[in-house]
């Protein structure tokens, strides 16, 4: 690297790197708010204590669960400010933290420099800001920013704002060194086997890493391999953890799903059993990401669960038209009677105190 105060992955500590590649749950932080939409940092706090006590690898802050706007009101800093803090304070094992960084290239270059002042590891870069710009402007945006940090591709879908990217594009983007892994996050079979064919396209896989964030197909992304066939190749490629909206909530039950599946497939054949999470899995994912209405309530979906587990007051956005959709509250109320296994209200009551405290 060319700026002496850059990062390269392979300046990361080495069991930062280790979590990074083994795989691991990394929640998607989202953005406590009090009754007057004003930051709340008690119940930000106490929602970082909580992932980190549910066993995640690591952060995921200032990402699309964090709402995009808290760069217009203020609050970019701050909030990574604070989850970083909360992770060092709360635990000496070691989490991968990565901040989210969008815009054009001059903010998302300054976003990627104040990570890594604060600490963080990685960005995640979101492209949603470069809509109608060519493939030979996007690479060059991702290159200017890896040159800051590490980074982690973000494949987003359309419905929320991402753009779509092709076969070619993945496959550059893939050959720039500094890229540590990819949230695949299309909610689209067809595009993330093009991020696959990139990565091999690129001889990339071993310093790459998958993670789903494909909310409508964990179980299935985190069993199944990805054998891509590419010049005179034959690569297979697996997604070895998630990088999740989802995972937001009920996050103690994600570490307890990722380790049951990490099992399976070690010991396989995979069982009709495991197969089944998949169905429950995406059911809940339904619900909480408000599909039935075009994921308008995806982000005050994840805000109830905290909400009524006590560590959110209120399932505020910054947008004040951001709100339950008609029938989501119903909805969860359905999930918690047919999947009791897959929430971890209990651990949360057991340990809510502690981390108020």
């Amino acid at each position: 690297m060319t700026q002496t105060n850059a990062l390269h992955w392979r300046d990361l500590p080495a069991p930062v790197l280790s979590i990074l590649r083994k795989g691991a749950v990394i929640p998607a932080h989202p953005l406590a708010l009090d009754a007057e939409r004003k930051f709340d940092a008690a119940s930000q706090r106490a929602i970082g204590r909580y992932y980190v006590d549910a066993g995640s690898g690591g952060l995921a802050v200032g990402v699309h669960s964090t709402q995009f706007a808290i760069r217009e009101v203020g609050l970019y800093k701050p909030v990574l400010q604070l989850a970083i803090e909360t992770a060092r304070e709360w635990t000496d094992r070691p989490l991968v933290m990565i901040a989210g960084a969008v815009g054009k290239t001059a903010q998302a270059v300054e976003e990627a420099r104040i990570a890594r002042a604060m600490g963080y590891h990685a960005v995640l870069l979101s492209l949603a800001a470069l809509r109608g710009a060519s493939e030979d402007e996007l690479i060059d945006h991702c290159t200017a920013v890896s040159k800051e940090m590490p980074l982690i591709g973000f494949y987003l879908q359309t419905a929320v704002g991402g753009i779509p990217l092709s076969r070619g594009f993945w496959s550059r983007f893939a050959a720039i060194d500094n890229v540590v892994a990819i949230k695949v996050a299309p909610f689209n079979r067809y595009r993330t086997l093009d991020v696959a064919f990139g990565i091999a396209n690129a001889h990339a896989e071993e310093r790459i890493t998958l993670y789903t964030g494909n909310d409508d197909h964990i179980v299935a992304d985190l069993v199944t391999p990805l054998v891509v066939r590419t010049g005179n190749r034959e690569v297979t490629l697996r997604f070895q953890g998630g990088l999740l909206g989802h995972w937001s909530v009920w996050a103690r039950g994600a570490v307890n799903l990722l380790e049951k599946l990490k099992l399976a497939v070690a010991s396989g054949p995979v069982t009709p059993e495991i197969l089944a999470l998949d169905s429950f899995v995406t059911d809940c994912n339904s619900v909480v990401f408000d599909v039935d209405h075009d994921f308008a309530g995806c982000i005050p979906g994840c805000h109830e669960i905290l909400r009524r587990q006590g560590l959110m007051q209120t399932i505020n956005c910054l947008d004040p038209h951001e709100k339950l959709s008609p029938g989501q509250s119903e909805g969860i109320d359905r999930l918690y009677a047919i999947y009791p296994e897959l929430n971890d209200d209990a651990f949360v009551a057991a340990n809510l105190d502690r981390w108020r405290n």
